[in-house]
């Protein structure tokens, strides 16, 4: 399993997006932000709300220098078949990667052994291919696309300013923190 600081090793995958099905690789993005979505299922209750949520933002993520890839132990087919059905996924844009093996998402800790499927997880990886977020969920708690994008903008401020953080909360604009022992026990 693939930690933060690390380097992502290469995975491949089928993915559906406008109307294609194609194979993706990790490699494809070098020099990109990725944002790696994972959820159990296609054709279930939270996840379409997910999805949509990351659909409705993806502008912005993709503003930020940012590809997002949507995960889940389904296939291109199914993705194709749910998009072609459901309102809310019809407007996800965004790339949907199919891991029926589990190769994936064994990479990256959240795959269900005996059920086959993944838990929510959403990881950000930087443009040199490093871990630098991870964020697991059960099954029964959604996440936020606002979050996501928070934190993909968090990274990239730390990424593009290494002398600096991003206190809790942070937003683009904001003030950050200079690492440094005059800070020591007065924050």
């Amino acid at each position: 399993m693939v930690k933060i600081g690390q380097e992502v090793p290469e995975f491949a995958m089928a993915a559906f997006q406008n109307d294609e099905i194609k194979d993706i690789k990790l490699s494809d993005f070098k020099g990109k932000w990725v944002v790696v979505v994972f959820y159990p299922a296609d054709f279930t209750f939270v996840c379409p709300t997910e999805l949509e949520d990351v659909a409705a933002l993806y502008p912005k993520f993709q503003e930020a220098g940012a590809e997002v890839i949507s995960v889940s132990t389904d296939t291109a087919f199914v993705h194709k078949a749910w998009h072609d059905e459901s309102d809310a996924i019809g407007k996800v844009n965004y790339l949907m990667g199919a891991d029926p093996t589990g190769e994936v998402s064994k990479l990256f800790g959240v795959y269900i052994e005996e059920e086959g499927l993944a838990l929510r997880g959403t990881f950000i990886i930087d443009p040199d291919g490093n871990l630098k977020t991870a964020e697991i969920h059960d099954l029964g708690i959604g996440r936020s696309a606002v979050e996501a994008l928070r934190k993909l903008e968090a990274a990239k401020f730390v990424h593009e300013h290494g002398d600096q953080v991003c206190p809790a909360n942070w937003q683009p604009g904001s003030d950050t923190l200079t690492p440094g022992l005059d800070l020591v026990g007065k924050i």
